[in-house]
């Protein structure tokens, strides 16, 4: 497999794919390690997952750079990223004794009520290239601490990253057959499907989640889908410092480029607002600065994926047709490297793609309503239940406009943002399962009930 930097086009390193008969032989040594993984006392393994904290910081330089060469990100991001994941670690280190205790739960007579929980297994962990350190500590973390082997299928534009995880979990101590790196795209996937594993968990596209929901049915095992989402966010008449809300809005829709599932995707401002607003928006989104991400400064860097970038043409050439106009932006950069421009689109409706599909870019689509009973019909008006967000003066309103919208995450005056306190889980396409807080936790065990009589 070459791994290609997507700022300048050219490969960085070959490494070898994970053949289909090797992942069946890590799957047999997994299945074998994980016995004994699971009977050490869960403090011992809480202990491994800390030195595992203590390596990501050691090395954050390297992993940073090494994540912004594979997939574009700048580079300050990706300290962001390393950073951050070792603050969801600290969550799981923190809150896993307390959810993962036994518990007596009452007393019936001469007759004890318990609860346990067991690990499920050998799990598959099928991850994401736009935040691999994120997305992969929600499911390994606790997966590891639970008692479970893993089988971890980096994504293959964040191969490199990959590898680092899996190199600094053996160094702190997870035996290398409990975490067991399977390297490749699509082939090493679907071989993960056709293993009897006892769970799998998958952070992507709603396409690519669907075909393993599908393919996994029949096992009966969980299966956990984090997946796409149209987020939309709605500025109300309420608000009055609009510059103020204009740079947070343009932070959530191009931070990563755009390429987070929680980003702001579609944006509604009410009409008496609604000039002012795109004024400060446009200001703030010609002020990006893009360019390699490694270079200091950096606010944009490339698409992870080449190919996205027709993508994202064929969206912006569909709204003009439609009647949307090009506020800023609009097009690829040419040269080396898979660059496109911050883009706003205005005068945009849900005949067009840009308002409908998931973009994963660094383009927006804004639309102006006349109140908050329009602006809730079409921030329903998808299939996708991620997030929503509301920005207004008035918590009350902006608490119940909130409500009408069937996404699992709620965001007032503030948006893509993520805490491990917090579940993350999506509804309707945008996902199944739940990770993240204590319910997190919890998807990666089963639970065992104890009725334990006096003899």
């Amino acid at each position: 497999m070459k791994i290609m930097n997507p700022a300048t086009g050219e490969m960085l390193k070959e490494v070898k794919e994970t053949q289909t008969a090797e992942i069946t032989a890590a799957w047999s040594r997994a299945k074998a390690a994980q016995g004994a993984w699971n009977a050490k006392p869960l403090e011992e393994r809480l202990a491994v997952i800390r030195r595992y904290h203590d390596l990501l910081d050691r090395d954050a330089e390297t992993l940073a750079r090494d994540l912004s060469l594979e997939v574009g990100k700048p580079l300050q991001e990706s300290k962001n990223e390393v950073q951050g994941a070792r603050g969801r670690i600290r969550f799981f280190l923190e809150q896993s004794g307390k959810w993962l205790a036994p518990q007596s739960i009452r007393t019936d007579g001469n007759t004890r009520e318990e609860l346990s929980f067991d690990p499920l297994g050998v799990i598959a962990n099928i991850s994401a290239w736009n935040y691999p350190y994120h997305v992969g500590v929600n499911v390994y973390i606790p997966a590891l601490i639970s008692g479970n082997a893993v089988l971890y299928k980096p994504s293959e534009f964040a191969t490199l990253t990959g590898l680092h995880i899996a190199r600094l979990l053996h160094e702190a101590g997870v035996p290398e057959n409990v975490f067991i790196p399977i390297i490749g795209d699509r082939v090493a996937g679907e071989a993960l499907l056709d293993l009897p594993l006892d769970g799998y968990f998958f952070t992507g596209s709603y396409r690519t989640g669907k075909h393993i929901a599908e393919r996994v049915a029949s096992k009966l095992v969980p299966v956990g889908l984090e997946l796409g989402g149209k987020d939309p966010l709605y500025v109300t008449d309420e608000i009055q410092d609009l510059k103020k809300v204009a740079g947070a809005v343009a932070e959530g829709c191009f931070y990563n480029n755009g390429q987070s599932c929680c980003a702001v995707e579609r944006v509604y401002v009410h009409e008496k607002v609604y000039d002012g607003f795109i004024k400060h928006f446009e200001a703030e989104v010609r002020a990006l600065k893009v360019g390699n991400p490694i270079e200091a400064g950096i606010q944009q860097g490339s698409l992870t994926r080449p190919a996205h970038l027709a993508f994202l043409e064929e969206q912006i050439s569909d709204a003009l047709a439609k009647g949307a106009e090009v506020l800023c932006g609009g097009k690829r950069i040419p040269g080396p490297g898979a660059y496109f421009e911050p883009t706003v689109l205005v005068h945009a409706d849900h005949s067009m793609r840009i308002m409908m599909e998931e973009s994963f870019g660094p383009v927006i689509g804004i639309m102006k309503v006349r109140d908050d009973d329009e602006a809730i019909r079409l921030m329903q008006d998808c299939e996708y239940g991620l997030t929503a967000a509301v920005y207004s003066g008035n918590e009350t309103r902006g608490r119940s406009i909130l409500s009408r919208i069937d996404a699992g995450t709620s965001y007032l005056n503030c948006c893509d943002r993520v805490s491990p306190y917090l579940p993350w889980a999506g509804r309707k396409h945008s996902g199944l399962g739940t990770t993240l807080s204590w319910l997190g936790i919890l998807s990666f065990v089963r639970p065992r009930g104890w009725h334990v009589r006096t003899p």
